[in-house]
């Protein structure tokens, strides 16, 4: 395990998946000081880490799985409330549970106030906060490689939440100092981030501090401080805004509708899940400085030679300034009526290289500007194709969001700068699948025209426009 970070020389660790860490790639040997990587092996098409649980809860070393998550959010949102929930329901299922304590809670409750601290200490306090909770959380993670059940590890907070409090010119100072980048920091140590609205911000009337020591922010620093956590994480890949549109207890059963689909968990409607992807046709951008702060990606996704007609599989490049993430995966099909869903696993640069010889000849490699900021409470992921590609592609531009919300209260959380065409969610014109084709959309039997995205289609009917739940995220 990683020692404590010290004189900036060591860096974040970043598990995948918890498996065993491999030494025996030259060019990661030479960035250990920057970034000590754990690295998981290579999966095979058609068998990714199953969900099974054999007797006592155990599994198999090869389907064991680490899904590392941050709840974040501004004061009184419900984290501890959904550490608890997330608890609950996980060790049920027969996982082993940890919960990270938030760090900042620990140092301050030792008699430390940020009024008392000079600007000097101030800075101090943080890059020593960042630094301890990295040693802390990487205590757990260990524990959650070792462990052989299933794992889910809950933090409360993350590292990047320490940017929520700090000025943007010190902490890329604090991030070049400690030879940290958001890559890293953001993306490949956390499987998934869950912001919880502070009920500040939507349900004022159960606004309170009594039951917290160390929170005493009003109504309107509470509001302040919940959008700059959210926007710390903006570009995280599996980043979900928790909003106050229902009551607290729908509101828990969101946030654990949202964590099940993303680990691969058919929940069925015991959670009555409501939210659903929306996409939409976007013409005619406007200038950068018309957007809110935003975080920019390069995304390259290649689609794999799948076990059967029924099975897809790709993998996903992600990244910003040359530090990358990797992702596969696979859309199973419904199965005795359970709901189809996809299943998404953390490569190593290595297990992408060595996947990427299963390419499958009939599909264009995809080459996107992902764009991706916080508007209304709304999470924004803008993709805009680049070339090479097909010629479908040239100029083509698609927004998409998770939401609960329908009518007026939907369209009052669009983005106003934004020229929305229209919306093509569930249309077949618009998968990525199908965009991707080599061949004429007109000819090819491999075109999708349901939401079952990968089924070859002998006659195929006309396209339906019906949206699917688990319709193909573009990851």
């Amino acid at each position: 395990m990683a020692t404590l970070l010290s004189n900036g020389q060591q860096s974040l660790m970043a598990t995948s998946n918890g498996q065993e860490q491999q030494k025996d790639e030259p060019e990661q040997q030479q960035q250990q000081q920057q970034v000590e990587i754990r690295k998981s092996s290579s999966p095979k098409p058609g068998a990714m880490p199953s969900l099974k649980l054999n007797r006592m809860g155990s599994v198999s070393p090869k389907d064991k799985r680490v899904y590392k998550i941050v709840l974040t959010g501004g004061p009184c949102g419900g984290k501890t409330t959904g550490q608890s929930r997330l608890c609950t329901f996980f060790e049920n299922l027969g996982w082993k549970v940890f919960r990270v304590p938030e760090t900042a809670t620990v140092l301050l409750s030792g008699g430390v106030k940020f009024s008392d601290l000079t600007e000097k200490e101030a800075y101090k306090f943080q890059e020593n906060l960042i630094r301890t909770m990295v040693q802390i959380e990487n205590t757990y993670f260990e524990l959650g490689n070792s462990s052989t059940r299933n794992c889910l590890i809950i933090c409360d907070r993350g590292v990047m939440d320490a940017s929520a409090y700090i000025s943007k010119d010190k902490w890329e100072k604090m991030m070049a100092g400690n030879k940290w980048n958001p890559v890293e920091m953001r993306d490949n140590r956390y499987n998934q981030i869950l912001h919880l609205v502070s009920a500040a911000n939507g349900a004022e009337d159960f606004y309170s501090t009594e039951d917290h020591a160390c929170r005493s922010e009003g109504v309107d620093l509470a509001r302040e401080l919940d959008y700059k956590s959210a926007a710390a994480w903006v570009g995280h890949p599996y980043f979900d805004v928790i909003d106050n549109s229902t009551n607290f207890e729908s509101k828990m059963n969101r946030m654990i509708e949202s964590v099940c689909q993303k680990v691969g968990i058919d929940i069925g409607d015991r959670l009555q899940a409501t939210s659903r992807k929306l996409k939409y046709l976007v013409a005619l951008l406007p200038p950068d400085s018309e957007f809110p702060p935003f975080q920019d990606f390069d995304v390259v996704h290649h689609y794999l030679q799948s076990a059967g007609p029924k099975v897809q599989a790709r993998l996903r490049k992600r990244g910003q300034k040359s530090h990358w993430s990797y992702i596969h995966t696979q859309r199973r099909p419904n199965v005795h009526g359970q709901a189809r869903i996809e299943v998404k696993t953390q490569l190593t640069h290595r297990d992408y290289m060595n996947l990427l010889a299963q390419r499958d000849d009939a599909h264009f490699t995809i080459y996107k500007k992902r764009r991706c900021f916080l508007i209304n409470n709304q999470y924004f992921q803008l993709d805009i194709y680049k070339e090479p590609g097909h010629p479908r592609c040239k100029g083509l531009v698609l927004l998409e969001t998770y939401s609960s919300l329908t009518g007026d209260a939907l369209k009052n959380c669009m983005p106003k700068f934004l020229n929305i065409v229209k919306e093509v969610t569930g249309d077949p014109d618009y998968s990525m699948f199908n965009l991707s084709l080599k061949e004429d959309w007109s000819t090819t039997k491999k075109f999708c025209r349901s939401a079952t995205h990968g089924k070859q289609d002998e006659q195929p009917p006309e396209p339906p426009k019906q949206y699917h739940p688990y319709d193909e995220n573009s990851d």
